[in-house]
This record gives C-alpha cells, structure tokens and sequence, in this order.
C-alpha cells in the first residue's frame, strides 16, 4: 500500500503532483485548521503531513495512529506540538535555508523603509499631501552604517551578504550558529546581543523561538541602542518584549520594521494591536517567506523529505530525536545473518529487563554475518552475556561501558 500524505497548507501544487509521480498517495487541503484537522485526520488516516502555519496540536497527532511524519514547510517548528510528538514516535522535520533569501530580502525592505520612511511617502501622496520637505530629511542613508545582527543562521549570513553589498559595517552575534561562517560572510564579531546594540545604527533579529530566545530582544537591548536607532524583527514576535520596544520607539525615536507579532490572528480578518499605530513603526502580515521563490524552494525541499521517509527510511532534517539517551553501555553482538537471532538477543534483553536506547545491524559482504550495535540502558551481568552467547549463530557479544 502507498504511504498516504495530508497537505493541510499552501503549498505550490508542483508537491502533489511529485509526489504522486512518485507514487504516493496524496490529499491537499489548504483550509483545515483546528477541528477540521482533527477530522480530516481521523478520516484519512496519513502516514505523513505537511504544514506551513497551521498549528499541530496534542490532539492532531493522537487523531491518527498511522502519523509517522510531520514536516514543516518552513525552518521554525514552534506551531508543532513537539512534546506530543515526541512521546508518540512522530518524527518532526524541517526545511531550513529554503526561505532565507526571501526574508533577507524582506528585512532590508524594512531597513529602506524605515531609514527612508517610504510608506509614510505613500500614505501622504494617497492622502493627496505633497510633502517634500520633511521626507527629504528623514532618511540617514545605509553606506557606512553598522548594522547589527543576531542570529547568524542562514537567514542572518544572506543579511550579512546584503548588507556588505550596502557598504555597511556588519557585526553579528549568535547563540549557536558557527562564527567563522558569519565572518567569512563579512561581519565582526561580538561577544553577547547587548554588546550588538552598542554599536549598532540598526539592528536585525534572526533566531528561532525556543525557550533561550524567548523575550531575548528586551530593556537592555532597547537601552543599548542608539537613539534613533532602526530595529527590525523578521524572525518571530516572540522572542521580542514588545512592552519595552514600544517604550523605545516613545522614548528614543527608534524606528521598527516588524513583520510578526505576538498573538498574531490565524486567518486573515480584523485584527487590533496598539503597537502598530506607533508613529515609526511599520508592520508587514508576516510575510518573510511569502515569495514564489521561496515557496517553490520550501516545497521542493518537503517533497525530497517524505521521498527519503518513504523509500529510503530516513528521516531528513529531524528535530525532535534525542542528543544523548539514558544508554549506559554498548552491546556489539557478531552473528549470522539469519531469521531470528536478533529477535532472540532482544528476547534476553527483556528478560533481564536491559532497555534498548538505540540499534543498528551492520551486514557484510556475502550477508552471512551481520554485527549488531545495541546502545542499552542498564548494565548486562555475566550471566546475559553467557546468554546471549548461547546460540550456535551468535561468534561473539562484547560489552563496552559509555560515558
């Protein structure tokens, strides 16, 4: 039977049609959301489901017991209920780097906006005001300009390569991306977020939400910056303290390009925020990898994951598979490659109630013999290794303590 996929996005509809030609089962339904995924899950029981923005709640994923994929269209994974997905074997996989250019592009549209305050220009001329004088002095101009970024991922090195391209000094910090990357890319290094602001004309936030980055852009960023300072967000609302960004823009002239927001509404329709209504502050509907580009290359990206999934057993991209597991030792078991023997080892390790933490059987050439590497939890005495030695098909069982 054909692996079964659920689309509950948008997606170009080059996904599914790719993934029937690969013979795959396909169902597309951009609309479900909430209750209707639920259904929609329970009805057609997917072994795999695609998602941009619509959320992956406890319940989606207890809706169908084949869900053995998720795949987010799209880098960040905060919308998935990882928690959940974790405790039931679903594996949680990303497309990261498919929609950097498109938000690289988007942040240095906010830059040029703000600097030169273009949607004010607009909103004048439709308002039927000519009003050359003031914006002809708002702008500062970009050249010579050191811009900051946080966040040195593959979003923030195609924001280092624009700016460079700008003639701006560059200096950059991130928690986890690898520095001599950012650097080769053209930035300075810095040694914490706060010591980015100090010398910052303009700041750019790019991290993903987890709980380190949560509120990271807060009072001691804001008050680090420059008054006048340009403050962009493209990442996520999150991770940003907007009590306090508005306080800066009030207090310190700041201007803000922000395309994402705390709370933002699920589906388009009316929708209030007072921080939107701040002079200097320009919001866009979180449209940072909304480009045709983008979306063909996010869903490229997922397609090449479920074919992997599906025909190759492998996971790509996965994000929610232990670092480090309780293992404390390492059995290697030489045996013949024959039916049963290492349904038999597995039979021994019950017995002597030894958790197997992670398994790989390696077969050689001929496939007459195989070695089993077993990471378990919990110390095999003399008397299981005996045990597992017992069969004429097993050579040999070494232990080996980890850590």
């Amino acid at each position: 039977m054909a692996h079964r996929v659920l689309i509950a996005d948008n997606l170009p509809d080059t996904a599914r049609t790719r993934l029937q030609a690969a013979g795959l089962e396909v169902i597309a339904d951009a609309s479900l959301k909430d209750d209707a995924l639920t259904a929609a899950l329970k009805a057609h029981k997917p072994d795999a489901l695609v998602v941009r923005s619509t959320k992956v709640r406890a319940e989606h994923l207890a809706a169908a017991a084949s869900l053995q994929l998720v795949v987010r269209a799209g880098a960040g994974v905060n919308t998935i209920d990882m928690t959940a997905a974790s405790a039931r074997g679903i594996y949680v996989c990303n497309c990261p780097g498919t929609n950097s250019v498109a938000v690289a592009e988007l942040t240095f549209g906010h830059l040029i906006n703000a600097d030169r305050q273009i949607a004010d220009n607009v909103a004048d001329l439709r308002a039927g005001r000519w009003a050359k004088k003031t914006y002809s002095k708002a702008g500062r101009g970009l050249k010579g300009r050191t811009l900051g970024v946080i966040g040195a991922g593959n979003i923030g090195r195609e924001v280092i390569t624009r700016a460079k391209a700008f003639d701006m000094r560059v200096v950059a910090w991130s928690q986890s991306q690898d520095r001599a990357a950012a650097v080769a890319a053209g930035a300075e290094w810095a040694d914490s977020p706060v010591d980015v602001a100090r010398e910052a004309d303009a700041l750019t936030v790019h991290v993903a939400l987890v709980p380190a980055t949560r509120g990271l852009i807060g009072e001691a960023i804001f008050d680090a910056l420059r008054p006048g300072a340009i403050f962009i967000n493209t990442s996520r609302g999150e991770v940003v303290d907007e009590a306090a960004l508005a306080k800066a823009v009030r207090e310190k002239g700041l201007r803000a390009g922000l395309d994402v927001f705390h709370d933002e509404p699920a589906s388009d329709g009316a929708w209030q925020k007072d921080l939107v209504d701040l002079p200097g502050l320009y919001g866009t509907h979180h449209i940072g990898a909304s480009t045709q580009q983008a979306q063909e290359a996010v869903a490229d990206e997922a397609c090449r994951i479920i074919e992997a999934w599906a025909f190759e057993g492998k996971a790509l991209n996965c994000v929610n598979l232990a670092r480090e597991t309780p293992a404390t030792h390492l059995l290697v078991v030489r045996h013949a490659d024959r039916v049963g023997v290492l349904a038999g080892v597995l039979d021994v390790l019950r017995q002597a109630n030894l958790n197997v933490q992670g398994m790989e059987n390696i077969v050689f050439e001929g496939a007459a013999a195989a070695c089993a590497r077993l990471q378990i939890e919990g110390t095999p005495d003399e008397a299981v290794l005996a045990r597992l030695a017992e069969p004429a098909e097993v050579f040999d069982v070494t232990s080996v303590a980890l850590g």
